[in-house]
C-alpha cells in the first residue's frame, strides 16, 4: 500500500467516525393536564427561556427550538396524550452532542410549575 492510498483511507475512516453520533435519550414525565394545554405551555416555556422555536405542530405534538448561545443548544419536545393527562418527552443537544437526560430534569420541573401541578 503506498503512502497516498494510506492517507486517503485514514481520511475516509476519520470522516466516517465523525458522522457517528450518540442517539438522543429523552427524559419523560407524565402530567395530569390536557394534551393541548401541556403542549402550549411547554412551547411557551421554551420561548421564556430564550429558545427560538423553529418548528411546532400541535397535531403531531412535536416542537423543536434552538438557543443561539455558544455552543448552541437544541431542545426536541414530544407530547403524547395519556389516559390520565399527557406524557412529555424532551431531549437536547449541545452542539452536535446529546445532553445527558438527567440535565433535563430542571426543565421538566419548570414545566410542572408552569402547569400548576407541582407537588
Amino acid at each position: 500500500m503506498n503512502l497516498r492510498h494510506w492517507l486517503l483511507m485514514t481520511l475516509l475512516g476519520g470522516l466516517v467516525g465523525c458522522a457517528t453520533t450518540t442517539p438522543l435519550e429523552p427524559r419523560e414525565l407524565v402530567y395530569a393536564t390536557p394534551y393541548d394545554e401541556t403542549f402550549r405551555e411547554a412551547v411557551d416555556l421554551m420561548v421564556e427561556q430564550g429558545y427560538v422555536v423553529r418548528h411546532a405542530d400541535l397535531s403531531l405534538g412535536r416542537a423543536e427550538a434552538s438557543l443561539a448561545r455558544w455552543p448552541g443548544y437544541r431542545l426536541q419536545l414530544e407530547v403524547n396524550e395519556e389516559v390520565s393527562g399527557s406524557r412529555v418527552s424532551v431531549s437536547a443537544l449541545r452542539g452536535n452532542q446529546p445532553l445527558p437526560p438527567y440535565l433535563l430534569d430542571p426543565w421538566l420541573v419548570a414545566l410542572q410549575n408552569k402547569l400548576g401541578v407541582a407537588p
